[in-house]
């Protein structure tokens, strides 16, 4: 589809291809829609992704992360990930994996497309939403919003930022160790990847590891229990409409396989957040003075809903209220892969519930992109 297509019209439109984003097109072609255009008679859905190739965001994490140590695998609905050697890079099988799988189940995912906005047409509650791209126009019955945070990497400012003489950035442009040896590299955040980096980089060069407020240490591998609470509280706090936040930032830090490498090496030292940023390094609480060559980022993301900001649906607080996957205001909107279900097993069961729901309200309400009533909407829309 180019700049100058005709605009398209589908019952379902799915904006990405990651693993929320795949599970909703394996959901739907399960409950017998069919890629658009279709037959004339089946329901139709679309599958739009920014990135050229497939793979969602493995296709961008670093080559040194391997899938022993990758965290948070979990198969797309019905495809298991094939065995892999542990000691190879994830850049590597993952996004082959998620090109086999859309494949194997004919997702017919349309890339590289960005979605730009998304409106409404009219006051009609069951009527149709706009999808403006940078490769034309699509029109949906409902949209399953599932772009994920990748291309939204979150930097904090602090004071002194733009004196640093080193280099700064953010996880997302991470990619070897081997870039910082000799230099001394003071690594910000207090999550999963921070500690990946920290034990990794420490291997190679001198490290300094700080976070805003201390870290809390399960010693279980794994506590459901604390994950369920976790996750009970993301869901409030989205149903509000406050900014999601994080699984981790309530459940903690696991004693993973890495974390216990740096902590058995004497690198896992933990201290406070740093008040300013100076030219050659950073000042901390007690005014010492701890020199760097390299500041590294690892604060996380936040979600790139940026194209769905016509809809007028951000709280006073910054978020969206959803409920259920299901955005309050805008019911013909599902956000996936956002708030409780930004894991990839969370990822998969949103995007299975998302299908459920739309299959029942559209038989609730006849609801269907065939006939003269829909064309009429769309060509006034266009005109």
């Amino acid at each position: 589809m180019t700049n100058d297509s005709p605009a398209e019209t589908v019952d379902v439109l799915v904006i990405g291809a990651g693993q929320a984003g795949l599970s909703a097109a394996f959901h739907l072609r399960r409950r017998g829609f069919v890629p658009a255009p279709g037959d004339g008679g089946a329901r139709t859905f679309a599958v739009l992704d920014a990135d050229a190739a497939p793979g969602g965001a493995w296709q961008h994490r670093w080559r040194s992360l391997r899938m022993g140590t990758v965290n948070g695998i979990h198969e797309l609905p019905g495809a298991p990930v094939p065995p892999a050697d542990p000691t190879a890079p994830s850049v590597d099988v993952l996004p082959a994996y998620f090109a086999d799988y859309e494949r194997r189940f004919d997702l017919r995912v349309h890339r590289p497309v960005h979605a730009r906005a998304v409106r409404r047409v009219d006051d009609d509650p069951h009527g149709l939403l706009r999808i403006d791209t940078d490769h034309g126009v699509w029109f949906a019955r409902y949209v399953i919003n599932a772009t994920g945070t990748w291309r939204r990497p979150f930097w904090p400012h602090y004071p002194g930022q733009e004196d640093f003489a080193g280099r700064q950035l953010h996880v997302h442009d991470y990619v070897s160790a081997d870039e910082f040896v000799g230099q001394r590299v003071v690594i910000v955040g207090a999550g999963i990847s921070a500690v990946q980096l920290l034990e990794e980089i420490s291997r190679v060069t001198d490290t300094f590891w700080v976070t805003r407020k201390d870290v809390t240490w399960d010693a279980a591998q794994f506590d459901t229990a604390a994950r369920v609470v976790a996750i009970a509280g993301v869901e409030e706090r989205v149903r509000r409409g406050d900014p999601p936040g994080s699984v981790i930032s309530v459940t903690g830090q696991h004693w993973t396989p890495w974390a216990r490498a740096a902590h058995e090496r004497g690198v896992l030292v933990r201290h406070p957040m740093f008040e300013r940023i100076e030219e050659h390094g950073v000042r901390m609480p007690d005014g010492t003075f701890e020199p760097a060559d390299v500041i590294l980022w690892a604060t996380g993301f936040r979600a790139d809903i940026a194209h769905l900001s016509p809809l007028g649906l951000r709280t006073a607080a910054g978020g969206v209220r959803v409920a259920n996957g299901r955005a309050i205001d805008e019911p013909r909107l599902f956000l996936i892969g956002y708030g409780p279900s930004q894991s990839t097993v969370g990822a998969n069961r949103a995007g299975r519930d998302a299908v459920r729901a739309i299959v029942a309200d559209a038989s609730a309400h006849d609801l269907s992109v065939t006939g003269e009533s829909v064309s009429q909407t769309v060509a006034s829309a266009t005109a």
